[in-house]
């Protein structure tokens, strides 16, 4: 009687490795076992069969088998390196770059372990060192096309787009069908205005990877600059139906739909967004860093009567009457309006009392001041819950009440700001929209000089060519434009419930704050944008 004999644990490795290489994991699963019932010892096949459970998803088998192969070689790279990828995937981040240092301790030169660990620094928001670890994996393999990529991308987020265009056509020229480099690409190009071009690499990366979310997401994007905004519509929700969880995409839907006038529909989309954001969240991790917003926190958690932070959306639910106030001189505003050089408007009494007191109210009830500012205030978007139906109201009202002013301008973007007493509040910058409605709620008694606390606004705008980061941020550039310009500035003092409408292009600063302290007497202003800056026909004085 003859008996097969089982062929020699080398063999059955090679075997496991080309089905794992070629996608067919039970078959590989199955030999890499067989191979281990023969060879036990093997770091090697430990760590294969851990990568491959990875790829399968069951990531605590996976990191057993890992930690196996290292019990017995703990000076394994490659299985420090995958261990680490597969405690990133667990959320275990500071576990992952440990583990990926033991990597790179073992071989200094494994371009993949510096590749891996920029990975995980950037999950931290450790933007710099996530960098250093992807030029450090580009100066060990420069062909390999991954940290190209990433690098890129971090570049694009930091607004630095010709750099990002360079590094993702370098990872395009080392692996031409790599889609999420060409996705990227695409939003670089959006980004740059090139719309024609951004289109062609995102539908390139479709063609290749046809259910990638972030892909329709800057679709969705492009088409919504060209003004396709119900295209723009159906690729974010394409988005956000392969993947649930792909939050920007639904905060761009909550904006496509605003600009779309269905402003209720957009504010829904964000306040659930905040909810699936922050709904279970801890203490905020921001506050960590800036210690005016731990005190903003502290004041506000004492005052709702709070001993650790929760998240909490106040009563932002629409009026049954009017919330703009309907009896100002509507018409004498609306002309000044049309006639003024510097086009600035002062509306005094803008909402009604109810409404006022209802929008303050809900302001220091919510916890949505979450984006931290070096100068000592706080932002809240959208995102973060700053999307009461109130809010909604007032926008649609305004348009209502004052058409010649806003005319038919969409509402793109909102928020408001929330200032320290004694701190600096922003600085000179322009708005990338048509109409500016800036509007006070903070009570006047809170303002210790009643000559001050407003908005600076100079009477000159923006050249149209400056982009976003020039004429929001460039501080030596604006200064020279304005004096080059002779511009003169006008100071608007602040007064409760008063709104300033401008020429959202016209360079402003926050005026010099005084307030008393204490939670209540934080200076809070709201922002309406309305209308894109080409809508104006590109006049300039």
């Amino acid at each position: 009687m003859n008996h097969l004999q089982e062929p020699a644990p080398e063999a059955l490795l090679h075997q496991a490795i080309r089905h794992h290489q070629a996608g067919r994991l039970p078959e590989a699963e199955a030999l890499y076992r067989r191979v281990l019932a023969a060879c036990p010892d093997s770091a090697d096949v430990h760590v294969n069969l851990g990568v491959l459970l990875m790829m399968r998803g069951d990531l605590a088998a996976a990191a057993l088998s890992c930690r196996q192969g290292l019990a017995l070689q703990p000076d394994h790279a490659r299985g420090c390196c995958y261990l680490g990828d597969i405690l990133a995937a667990q959320g275990r981040l500071d576990e992952a770059i440990s583990s990926y240092g033991r990597a790179l301790a073992a071989k200094p030169d494994y371009a993949e372990g510096h590749n891996s660990l920029g990975n995980a620094l950037f999950r931290q928001g450790r933007s710099a060192e996530a960098m250093d670890a992807y030029r450090d994996a580009i100066a060990h393999k420069p062909d390999f096309a991954e940290p190209y990529n990433n690098l890129g991308y971090m570049l694009l987020q930091q607004g630095r787009l010709q750099e990002a265009e360079s590094h993702l056509r370098r990872a395009l020229s080392i692996r031409p069908q790599y889609a999420q480099a060409h996705s990227n690409l695409g939003a670089v190009l959006g980004q740059q205005g090139r719309l024609a071009e951004a289109q062609n690499s995102c539908r390139q990366a479709l063609a290749l990877q046809p259910n990638q979310a972030e892909s329709y997401n800057n679709v969705g994007l492009i088409l919504q600059k060209q003004g396709h905004l119900r295209e723009a519509e159906a690729s974010f929700r394409k988005a956000i139906a392969l993947r649930p969880s792909f939050l920007e995409a639904g905060q761009h839907l909550g904006v496509v739909l605003c600009e779309s006038g269905r402003i209720s529909e957009g504010f829904e989309i964000f306040n659930d967004l905040a909810r699936r954001r922050y709904g279970t969240a801890g203490a905020d991790p921001n506050a960590a860093f800036s210690p005016h917003k731990l005190r903003h926190d502290e004041e506000q958690r004492a005052w709702l009567g709070q001993e650790t932070h929760v998240f909490h959306l106040g009563d932002g639910g629409r009026m049954a009457g009017p919330a703009v106030n309907p009896h100002n001189r509507v018409a004498e505003i609306s002309a000044l309006w049309k006639s003024a050089k510097p086009q600035i408007v002062v509306i005094d009494d803008l909402l009604t009392p109810d409404a006022l007191v209802k929008l303050r109210r809900f302001c220091l009830e919510s916890t949505v001041w979450r984006q931290v500012y070096d100068g000592g205030y706080l932002g809240a978007f959208p995102e973060h819950g700053f999307a009461p139906p109130l809010l909604a109201q007032i926008a649609e009202e305004l348009r209502a009440t004052y058409p010649a002013i806003i005319e038919d301008h969409p509402l793109l973007h909102f928020w408001a700001f929330k200032y320290d007493s004694a701190l600096a509040g922003i600085r000179k910058h322009a708005d990338f929209a048509a109409v500016n409605v800036n509007f006070w709620i903070t009570p006047d008694e809170a303002n210790l000089n009643p000559e001050r606390g407003g908005l600076v606004v100079w009477d000159k705008a923006a050249p149209l060519d400056w982009d976003f980061a020039r004429y929001n941020a460039a501080r030596e550039d604006i200064a020279a434009f304005l004096k080059e310009k002779d511009a003169r500035p006008v100071s608007i003092p602040y007064r409760a419930n008063r709104a300033v409408i401008f020429d959202s292009d016209l360079f402003h600063e926050t005026d010099t704050i005084h307030f008393k302290p204490g939670y209540e007497n934080r200076r809070i202003n709201v922002t309406l944008l309305f209308g894109r800056r080409q809508s104006q026909g590109g006049k300039r004085d």
